[in-house]
């Protein structure tokens, strides 16, 4: 066996980051920029009010209350090209330009304006800059805003379209063919035949990677034929980044994939035992001359969504552009006992994390911790780390891979 970090940096070292390409700023995010972003103009773009009310000098305000006539409105949109003088007011909107001559704006609450709506009375002693966001004041004219290596989220993308920038330049995401192996696996519902299983993996996979931004290509369930899988890897290697596969890595007769992956990817093909319980065995390489990597799984359900936690998912991140590769590690304490056996193995527990009244993080297993049972890892938002030895004691800390923010904060409104 060898450890986990000697596996992933095998495969973290052969997985290239892929070539940037433009893409329109819309569509851009999830993706990591390739680029420096610069502003090109400021934002916001004018000087405007922060708040509906009166547009004045704000030396007109020194003593309270103020009496000022209203000149005019100014209306979001507008140019804002009326003049304030002194014993001046503009009514004004927020977002609306402020108008020259005024330099502070007092907020509509603060104010009282006669029948006539020709004199305002402003309560409140202003400063210069009361209630105003200045132009340039979030951004200013040929900064810097983005780094490379930023990961474009919502409120970036709408930073990118704040500054009118139309496309920019990133790493896609990674396009990956999944597929199953095994005479065993069918997909169709009804009575099954002895000897059969209904295929979870590819599923399973499929929506893991779509969760995780990636693009995904469904390449079916392939049997346990040589020249079939071989063609089957041929034609995907041509129109993915990398590919997945589940199932015929271990040490069975009929465990082919490492023997197809090995006639593929030659030399650079690496059939591994990993020191981690479950997902042992595991291959990977890349594909010919393609340089595509390839990935062969475990053909059990859990260990094959533990080994993509472990190897596949952070080399698509590496190759996406991503610096931080893996899910968060986080200390939480054992609701109950955590227990295991020396193997020389580090065992991945399936857990579901909440946090109790006190906020501190408690874990306790979500099922069965075999690796067929796929329902305990459906119910499981985290695994822990178990390192050898004899597991972890109730009301100890232990260390946990957090799968899902979403659901640790829907197990918090549960009771235990």
């Amino acid at each position: 066996m060898i450890p986990i970090a000697e596996a992933r940096r095998h495969v973290l070292s052969s997985c290239a980051v892929l070539e940037p390409r433009d893409e329109a700023s819309g569509a851009a995010e999830g993706c990591v920029l390739a680029e420096t972003v610069r502003a090109a103009e400021p934002v916001p773009p004018f000087t405007n009010s922060a708040m509906d009310g009166y547009a004045l000098r704000a030396a007109d305000t020194r003593s309270s209350p103020t009496r000022l006539k209203v000149i005019g409105t100014v209306m979001a949109g507008d140019d804002g090209t009326v003049t304030v003088a002194p014993g001046q007011s503009v009514r004004i909107m927020t977002g609306a330009p402020l108008p020259p001559g005024a330099d502070a704006v007092c907020m509509v609450e603060r104010t009282r304006v006669d029948e006539q709506g020709t004199v305002v009375v402003i309560e409140d002693v202003l400063e210069p800059g009361t209630n105003v966001r200045s132009a340039g004041e979030d951004i200013a004219a040929g900064s810097d805003v983005f780094a490379p290596g930023t990961l474009l989220g919502p409120a970036r993308i709408g930073v990118l379209a704040s500054l009118g920038i139309e496309s920019v330049l990133v790493h896609p995401r990674p396009r990956v063919g999944v597929l199953s192996t095994g005479d065993e696996l069918v997909t169709e519902a009804g009575p099954l035949p002895r000897g059969k299983i209904r295929d979870a993996n590819r599923p399973a996979l499929l929506g893991q990677l779509r969760r995780d931004g990636f693009g995904t290509v469904d390449l079916g369930i392939v049997g346990d034929e040589e020249a079939d899988l071989v063609t089957c890897l041929e034609d995907a290697r041509s129109r993915c980044d990398a590919v997945v596969a589940s199932g015929g890595v271990s040490v069975g007769d009929r465990d082919l994939m490492k023997a197809v992956l090995e006639k593929l990817g030659g030399d650079a093909m690496r059939s591994m035992q990993v020191a981690v319980k479950p997902a042992k065995p595991f291959a990977f390489g890349l594909l010919d001359a393609t340089r595509v990597p390839a990935f062969g799984l475990p053909g059990n359900p859990v260990s094959s969504l533990i080994s993509y936690e472990l190897f596949v998912r952070p080399a698509l991140r590496s190759m996406a552009g991503h610096r931080t590769l893996d899910r968060p590690r986080l200390s939480a304490i054992a609701a109950c006992d955590l227990p295991r056996r020396p193997d020389g193995k580090l065992h991945l527990l399936r857990v579901v994390a909440h946090t109790d009244g006190d906020g501190s993080l408690r874990v306790r297993p979500s099922g069965g911790q075999g690796s067929h049972m796929l329902r305990a890892m459906a119910d499981a938002n985290a695994l822990a780390l178990l390192p050898d030895g004899d597991g972890v004691r109730a009301g100890r800390h232990v260390e946990i891979l957090l799968l899902d923010g979403d659901e640790l904060v829907r197990a918090a409104e549960v009771a235990w």
